[in-house]
C-alpha cells in the first residue's frame, strides 16, 4: 500500500471522520463503520485532505484535465482544497466549479453554478466524499452537461465502501461508472482500511478489534459487492 494511503487512513480516524461501531445509514442498513467528511473542519485538516485527493487523482487519472468539480454541498470545499493542492504538489493550474442546490437569480454569478465557468471541451474531474447510491452524481451530471459540452475524465471519492449499490450486485461506484462511462476511483478502499487498522493502534487505541473485524466481515457477507 502506498504511504499516502496509510497516512490518509490514519488521518480519517484521527479527524473522527471514519468511525467504527453501529450506525444506521440512509439506506436503512446497519453498518459497523461510518464516514462523515463534514468532520474535516480545521485549516490543517483541509490542507492535508486536498493533498490526498490530489495524489489520488494524479495516480488514477493523471493531470490532463482543466476543472475540478464538486457536487454541493460537501463537494464544494473538496473541489477548492483539491485545486489548491494540485498547484502546490504538481504545479498544475486548474479551475474549480461546483453546483448550487438553489439557483441564484441575480448578480454577476447568477445560475446554478459557482466558481469557474464551464466551456465546451473542458476536461473535468469530479470529487466526492463517498458514493453509496450515486444519487448526487445523478443530480449533478446533467447540470454539468447542461452547462457545456464537457468531458468528464473521472470521479474520485475518499472511500470505496465495497458494498452493493442500488442494483444489488456491484458497488455504487461501479454502477456510476457503467451508467455514465467515466472511471470512478477512491483514495482507499475498506479492504485497505481493514488491512491497515486491524489490531493496530491509532492514538493509543486499537481501532479495529476482533469484534469490529467480525462485524465488518458479517456486514460484507450480506452487503459485499460481487465483483
Amino acid at each position: 500500500m502506498e504511504q499516502y494511503k496509510e497516512e490518509f487512513i490514519h488521518f480519517m480516524v484521527e479527524s473522527h471522520v471514519l468511525k467504527f461501531g453501529s450506525f444506521t445509514l440512509k439506506s436503512g442498513r446497519q453498518s459497523p463503520f461510518f464516514m462523515n467528511a463534514g468532520a474535516y473542519v480545521t485549516g490543517e485538516q483541509l490542507h492535508r485532505l486536498g493533498k490526498y485527493y490530489a495524489q489520488a487523482i494524479h495516480d488514477n487519472f493523471g493531470l490532463d484535465f482543466d476543472v475540478v468539480f464538486g457536487p454541493a454541498y460537501k463537494g464544494i470545499p473538496l473541489a477548492v482544497v483539491t485545486a489548491i493542492a494540485l498547484q502546490e504538489l504538481y504545479g498544475k493550474e486548474v479551475r474549480y466549479c461546483c453546483n448550487r442546490k438553489e439557483v441564484k437569480d441575480h448578480g454577476a454569478d447568477k445560475g446554478n453554478l459557482l466558481g469557474a465557468d464551464l466551456h465546451d471541451g473542458d476536461r473535468v474531474i469530479m470529487v466526492e466524499d463517498v458514493t453509496t447510491s450515486g444519487k448526487s452524481i445523478d443530480e449533478t451530471y446533467p447540470i454539468l452537461k447542461g452547462a457545456a459540452d464537457v468531458d468528464v475524465k473521472g470521479l474520485i471519492v475518499s472511500l470505496n465502501r465495497m458494498e452493493v449499490g442500488k442494483g444489488g450486485v456491484v458497488t455504487a461506484q461501479k454502477e456510476v461508472q457503467e451508467k455514465y462511462g467515466f472511471p470512478v476511483a477512491s483514495i482507499v478502499s475498506m479492504a485497505e482500511v481493514v488491512e491497515c487498522l486491524y489490531n493496530k493502534e491509532v492514538e493509543g487505541e486499537v481501532v479495529i478489534s476482533d469484534d469490529i473485524k467480525a462485524a465488518i466481515d458479517k456486514y460484507y457477507e450480506q452487503y459485499g459487492a460481487k465483483e
